[in-house]
């Protein structure tokens, strides 16, 4: 009895340690302008004490928060991807300032539309999150935005 509660206590630390830890979710929205603009919000969600990114980091730091949208004929990007302000740190592991977020990100991207049809906006986000203890290794998200 003894020699099957180790093997099941180990079993269960084995499964609980080979988890995927995953502490931010992404969801998206599309708020209309106009006619023929709209904005695509893509909002990160952390879980407590994690934290991830800007897009503006200098060399050396973690990786920054990068967005692509697939190419389609029926919009066209106006600008950059912007996002809110976040906190301005002086990192001491980096060695160098560098803005951040918890607990909620919010980035936005304008577009114009060039047809009134409904239709699927395509795009990625690449991200590194950390925490005060570690940093988990870049990820990259596929994003949907539904044009109506």
């Amino acid at each position: 009895m003894r020699k099957l509660t180790m093997v099941f206590m180990f079993l269960v630390c084995l499964i609980s340690y080979g988890q995927i830890h995953n502490p931010v979710k992404w969801t998206t929205i599309v708020e209309r302008i106009s006619d023929y603009e709209s904005e695509l919000i893509a909002i990160a969600t952390l879980d407590d004490e994690w934290h991830i990114y800007s897009q503006e980091i200098g060399e050396g730091g973690p990786i920054p928060t990068l967005f692509s949208f697939a190419g389609d004929k029926r919009y066209l990007k106006k600008g950059n991807t912007k996002e809110e302000e976040g906190y301005i740190i002086d990192d001491e592991i980096f060695n160098m300032r560098i803005k951040y977020f918890d607990n909620k990100a919010v980035f936005k991207q304008r577009v114009r539309l060039k047809t009134n049809e409904k239709f699927v906006i395509k795009g990625t986000v690449e991200f590194m999150v950390c925490s005060n203890e570690t940093c988990l290794p870049p990820k990259e998200v596929d994003l949907s935005f539904a044009i109506n």
